[in-house]
């Protein structure tokens, strides 16, 4: 065997007769299908890792115990992130970010049809998340909103950061939203042109295997400093949390202005930052790094073995199986 020959996981270790037959279907017709459950799956370790610690913070507030402190929310939401990116993406080759889709289609790398998709997989993936934490943590749910009724401060507290539906949907105590909105804004700004520059190809000091950890690090950052004013930093993440908290508690959960500005401020602040990079930090005469060549080799023998398998099925090409 050459020193340059690719090996394939079906040479290293063949897959029983029924998944490969199942591969069959997904490279195919069920490829839409395996995409979007692997993108909802993403959001769904996102949320369920740093959720699931806001859950023990708040409620442990509320019942006098400890739980958790913001330190061990911005290491869950971290942990997730990593969990997200490196089991999850490269199946459903999405961004677990609905403002990050969005900058792809802009750039022309991701279709309207299926950037929709992916935002809607996302959405799904947290909402789902926070419903199973819900369940999860049902019984301390109740006996913190027990002790908010015999304090009389239920309708005060309730439906904000400081209450049971604040482990889910994100609120603001401060009225001004402009500071709220700066705040969000300034964030997502660092966030994203972090993100732009630890997955660029020719940046050596961020190959493959260390940038999910420079992105979670990075939003751990993020929460640690700057969660206390208000900040959403994930649209997915947000609206499935705001969704979420409907369901369990009606129209009195919605969060008011906020809802609108949490979900949407990020997207701005995401295009702006990817502008940002290009124009000062990107410089296309640098050189591609071997660490991200090699990724981008394996990328290609990947599909180009789809798109075989697919042509020897019917004697046709479907085009590209990972399409924009």
């Amino acid at each position: 065997m050459s020193a340059d020959h690719t090996v394939y996981l079906s040479e290293f270790s063949p897959r029983p007769a029924w998944l490969t037959r199942w591969e069959k279907i997904r490279r195919g017709r069920g490829r839409w299908v395996v995409e979007f459950v692997a993108e909802a799956t993403a959001t769904f370790f996102y949320t369920f890792a740093g959720t699931g610690s806001t859950a023990g913070y708040v409620l442990g507030n509320i019942l006098g115990l400890n739980l958790s402190s913001v330190l061990q929310v911005g290491i869950a939401y971290a942990v997730g992130i990593v969990m997200a990116l490196t089991i999850c993406l490269t199946t459903s080759h999405g961004h677990a970010n609905p403002a990050f889709t969005i900058c792809a289609m802009i750039a022309g790398k991701c279709s309207p049809t299926r950037a929709l998709r992916l935002i809607v997989a996302q959405i799904v993936g947290a909402y789902i998340a926070c419903l199973v934490i819900y369940v999860q943590y049902h019984n301390l749910i109740e006996e913190a909103t027990a002790v908010l009724v015999e304090k009389g401060v239920y309708d005060a507290v309730m439906f904000t950061v400081q209450g049971p539906a604040g482990i889910f949907g994100l609120y603001v105590t401060n009225e001004n939203l402009g500071y709220v909105v700066f705040n969000e804004f300034v964030c997502d700004f660092v966030l994203a042109l972090v993100i732009f520059g630890a997955i660029e190809p020719t940046n050596a000091f961020s190959p493959p295997v260390m940038a999910p950890w420079i992105i979670a690090l990075t939003y751990a950052v993020v929460i640690w400093g700057y969660s206390p004013p208000g900040l959403a930093a994930n649209s997915a993440r947000d609206i499935g949390g705001r969704l979420a908290v409907l369901t369990l508690w009606g129209l009195k959960a919605s969060g008011s202005r906020y809802a609108a500005i949490a979900a949407l401020t990020n997207i701005p602040a995401t295009l702006l930052a990817g502008l940002f990079y290009e124009c000062i930090f990107n410089d296309s005469n640098r050189t591609v790094t071997s660490a991200y060549l090699e990724l981008a080799a394996a990328e290609k023998a990947h599909q180009t073995v789809i798109v075989e398998s697919i042509e020897n099925d019917d004697g046709s090409s479907k085009g590209s199986p990972l399409p924009k």
